[in-house]
């Protein structure tokens, strides 16, 4: 299991830099009106949910297993991911209400140098913690913290595009542009929220682990093959941190039990040191007994 206390000490940084980058753009929006920095403020709202939800989901995620879970506790961060995209679907249509309504009701910009070194400064701000929280991710493969990086490091490039307008609106006059890019944001923002939805259900669903981790595990297999082993039915899939994997071995009939398990035994070892965090589940069958081969037609399910 990967180390509880690391990955919930970078949830809870993200709960910081979510406070601090809302304070500082709900003050930016004040300072200069803008449709387009509240349409920022507002998705750092669904970003402090998020990692309000992304602590609670590494802290479950982090539990051992137990009776009543005894494969673990490591689907909840595809939850957390999920409500995630709900909240980011929120904030998308209360910035496209609000962009709409500045259309119809359009007011003058003020303070626009003070709003805008804000709002840079919150980018920052979010810029920076995104970079851990991925690099976390990666370093203890954990769902929830990707989710969240990601969806920090989007409202970045969301701030980048929300003050490269308000400058263009600056130089050109025409107060139009700031609800549009209000608008244009707002899209941004829900294509974001379905995206991480369909990841979070991809996950639930017992998606087959990645491609390249795939190739890892057929290339153990293949390596297995020359010492008489076969094997077909290999099923796959990711929970979280956690991979888990199945696979029926064919052996000759005349071998020992004892030979049969220390050779699965072996490659179970061999599997696990190239896909870490891996639990491998091997069933032994006779290659001469044509009732060994009846499900082979599970091998279908994991794409080559």
């Amino acid at each position: 299991m990967i180390p509880a206390s690391p990955v919930t000490r970078f949830a809870l940084l993200s709960v910081g830099a979510a406070v601090a980058t809302f304070v500082l753009k709900l003050v930016a929006w004040h300072l200069t009106g803008s449709v387009t920095l509240l349409s920022d403020a507002l998705e750092s709202v669904a970003n402090l949910a998020a990692a309000l939800v992304a602590v609670a989901s590494v802290t479950v995620s982090a539990r051992p297993a137990d009776e009543e879970h005894p494969y673990g506790h490591t689907k909840v961060e595809y939850f957390a991911g999920g409500v995630e995209g709900a909240l980011i679907l929120v904030a998308g249509a209360g910035i496209g209400w609000n962009a709409v309504e500045r259309f119809f009701h359009p007011a003058a910009l003020t303070g626009f140098t003070a709003g805008l070194l804000v709002s840079v400064g919150a980018s920052a701000i979010n810029l920076w913690v995104a970079r851990l929280l991925l690099r976390a991710a990666r370093r203890y493969h954990s769902v929830a913290l990707k989710a969240d990086g990601q969806h920090l490091m989007s409202d970045v490039w969301t701030s980048v595009a929300a003050v490269g307008g308000l400058l263009l609106v600056k130089a050109t006059g025409w107060g139009w542009l700031d609800p549009a890019l209000g608008l244009v944001l707002a899209f941004h923002i829900v294509f974001t929220g379905v995206d991480l939805l369909r990841q979070s259900m991809l996950g639930l669903m017992d998606t087959v682990v990645p491609a390249e981790e795939l190739g890892k595990i057929k290339g153990v297999l293949a390596s297995y093959e020359a010492q008489g082993l076969h094997w077909h039915a290999l099923r796959t899939r990711e929970a979280g941190v956690r991979r888990f994997m199945s696979v029926h071995l064919l052996v000759p009939g005349e071998w020992t039990v004892q030979r049969g398990h220390d050779l699965a035994e072996e490659l179970e070892a061999a599997l696990r040191a190239v896909v870490p965090r891996l639990h491998v589940l091997t069933h032994l069958e006779p290659i001469e007994d044509p009732a060994s081969f009846r499900d082979a037609g599970l091998a279908a399910v994991v794409p080559d």
